[in-house]
């Protein structure tokens, strides 16, 4: 099984921590279970968090142990951004995935927040950053790309 399918409008408390909903759960299955890996984006223009399964966040790892050189230093520098404030979460017993202080203040994250389910991770953002973001994208271009890919 891969990522769910859709947006999620949450809620997150005063402690981080952010209930999913019942129909996210039910898609990631057992997945959920496993836990998260919850880093902030690796894009400048981008105030959110990225959020991956276990199991890809170690297949993304098995690929650049696979392909870089322990003594290059570029390579070790791109790992290091990589490895940037990842965390290791879980799901709580009720269904709550604690977000860390640190990552909530750099982001932005208010109560209302989005959980967007993309093809190769998933995204949570401050409802109104998202908001503001999606209204910012050329559709044009991104209907052109898309025709390019398939």
């Amino acid at each position: 099984m891969g990522y769910p399918i859709g947006h999620f409008n949450c809620k997150l408390d005063s402690k981080g921590r952010l209930m999913l909903p019942s129909e996210f759960k039910e898609q990631m299955g057992e997945q959920a279970a496993e836990g998260f890996v919850l880093r902030p984006s690796l894009f400048e223009n981008e105030k959110c968090l990225d959020l991956f399964t276990l199991k890809d966040w170690d297949e993304q790892r098995e690929k650049l142990r696979a392909n870089i050189k322990i003594y290059n230093e570029v390579a070790i520098e791109a790992l290091r951004v990589v490895n940037e404030g990842v965390r290791f979460v879980k799901l709580d017993a009720s269904g709550r995935l604690q977000i860390p202080k640190e990552m909530m203040e750099s982001c932005g994250l208010s109560k209302e927040v989005v959980v967007e389910a993309l093809a190769n991770k998933m995204e949570i953002w401050d409802k109104q950053r998202h908001q503001e973001a999606m209204a910012a994208i050329d559709k044009k271009k991104i209907l052109e790309f898309l025709n390019s890919i398939m």
